[in-house]
């Protein structure tokens, strides 16, 4: 029987339900599974690197990373990322090959998750973060946008979005804390790439006394799927693209990077239903 090992590097994910995932989709093609969950949080001076080399070295198809290395990642494999993702600041898959290649399923799950979602062209986007998860969300929605649409991104830390705008191109501009509410009220999506609606983040990303016009809605917080983002957003009559659908997709596009087979991604989706969180 083909194995898959593989692994998971990021911090604050022993509830991550991407083993889960990949057992039951390694399930379904008759693989087995071998996942190596390696949790930093609390790890002074975690060698990311020599921890990648060593899982190479023990000779794994894969690793994929999560939050605090996706754009570490994203340098670690430097030219070796692949060439319809090279401009993406985060990688989420690192393929061991030969040759390393590192991939990003956030960002084309992303793209099949909008496809799925009947939102062929997003129009005007406010995004809410511009860190990794955002590297990969921003291209994606840059990537569907017409001629003359804006995409405004807003994040705290000083200079961080304008950096993520100017790698995404024109459309993209950094959005000032004074001029949110406005830009708000003006767009057709709104996207919230902080963690603004999980457990330790409590509250709503957006503020709901603004959600209403616009025409769709994403949270990448899966865990709870309806966030008060997107509770309000679904009272307001807006289209709806959760985290668990983001995460679904991630996961169907990462087993097939990891095995190398040639899979109808969208056909798997359901198979990973039970793994709802609420």
């Amino acid at each position: 029987m083909p194995v898959l090992r593989t692994g998971l590097i990021g911090a604050h994910i022993s509830r991550t339900r991407l083993p889960a995932a990949l057992r039951i989709l390694c399930d379904h093609v008759g693989w087995d599974l071998d996942f190596e969950l390696i949790d930093c949080a609390g790890t002074v001076d975690f060698d990311f690197e020599a921890t990648v080399l060593r899982m190479r070295a023990d000779e794994r198809h894969s690793v994929s990373v999560t939050h605090p290395f996706k754009t570490t990642a994203r340098a670690w494999v430097a030219s070796g990322m692949a060439a319809d993702q090279a401009r993406l600041g985060a990688c989420n898959t690192i393929l061991f090959g030969p040759p390393v290649t590192g991939v990003n399923t956030d960002h084309s799950g992303f793209l099949a998750a909008l496809d799925l979602a009947g939102l062929a062209t997003p129009g005007d986007v406010v995004l809410l973060g511009a860190g990794g998860v955002a590297e990969a969300l921003a291209p994606a929605i840059a990537a569907r946008q017409q001629a003359g649409d804006m995409l405004a991104i807003h994040d705290p830390a000083p200079g961080r979005a304008a950096a993520l705008c100017q790698r995404v191109g024109a459309q993209a501009r950094p959005l000032e804390e004074a001029d949110v509410a406005s830009a708000v009220s003006n767009a057709q999506g709104l996207v919230n790439a902080t963690p603004m609606g999980m457990a330790e983040y409590p509250g709503a990303a957006f503020d709901p006394d603004l959600i209403g016009p616009q025409t769709w809605a994403f949270d990448a917080v899966y865990t709870p799927t309806n966030t008060p983002f997107l509770l309000s957003a679904r009272a307001a009559g807006l289209t709806c693209i959760t985290g668990f659908d983001l995460f679904r997709a991630m996961a169907t596009r990462t087993f097939a990077a990891g095995t190398g087979l040639n899979l109808d991604c969208d056909s798997l989706l359901p198979l990973l239903d039970e793994l709802r969180p609420d």
